[in-house]
């Protein structure tokens, strides 16, 4: 984490997830090593919702559904959350959540790439699109998300500091990670330079960035 340790906990000594089932997936989760958002991030998310009222939400990487979620205890009635996985035993593990939950009427998961279902949505708009997928796949992503985006709608990306990586040379960086280190980069220039979208990167979490798409 780039923020220190001790001011993120204490920070999230003031939160929590609500109810139990939420904590409860949440602890699962991180047990078993499956990448879900931090308490901090969660907290900026559920204000933006809040504030915005989003009516509908799209999700490019359900993981094990503890985002979407969580997510769903602050819609607004009638609101609804589509998100998207392709590893089928997070499928799994999602649906079960999902029911567990109590968030069935609210969640329609898709099973499958978000590059070939982003397509098949262009009849459906979104008042915000919550991006935590792959991190190498963010601008791959990026086109069919952003058309799929109401006018004034939010774009929220996940995980764009990489835990500092994205900071260093691309030497400074195991060889491993060199390719979406390189990838995130460009990422976030295109989403600061993009004339459509008004962006801020902000220090959450591991690193977020929100998006405003303009009139």
């Amino acid at each position: 984490m780039i923020t220190d340790e001790r001011i993120a906990s204490f920070i999230n000594s003031f939160n929590s997830d609500y109810d139990d089932t939420v904590t409860a997936i949440r602890k699962e989760a991180e047990d078993s090593g499956v990448p879900i958002i931090r308490a901090e991030a969660g907290e900026f998310i559920k204000l933006l919702m809040m504030i915005k009222k989003p009516k509908q939400i799209l999700e490019i990487g359900a993981a094990v559904g503890f985002s979407a979620i969580f997510m769903s205890r602050f819609l607004i009635d009638g609101g609804h959350i589509t998100t998207i996985e392709n590893y089928e035993p997070r499928i799994a593990a999602a649906k079960k959540n999902i029911i567990r939950a109590g968030a069935a009427d609210a969640i329609t998961l898709l099973e499958g790439d978000a590059h070939d279902i982003l397509p098949t949505l262009t009849g459906d708009t979104y008042d915000m699109i919550f991006m935590d997928a792959a991190k190498g796949q963010y601008s791959s992503f990026f086109s069919e998300a952003i058309k799929l985006l109401k006018k004034e709608g939010i774009l929220i990306c996940d995980n764009v500091l990489q835990d500092g990586d994205v900071l260093e040379s691309r030497y400074a960086v195991t060889r491993r990670n060199r390719t979406i280190h390189e990838r995130m980069r460009e990422y976030l220039n295109e989403i600061k330079r993009n004339t459509d979208l008004e962006t801020a990167i902000l220090n959450i979490g591991d690193g977020m960035s929100l998006s405003i798409k303009k009139q």
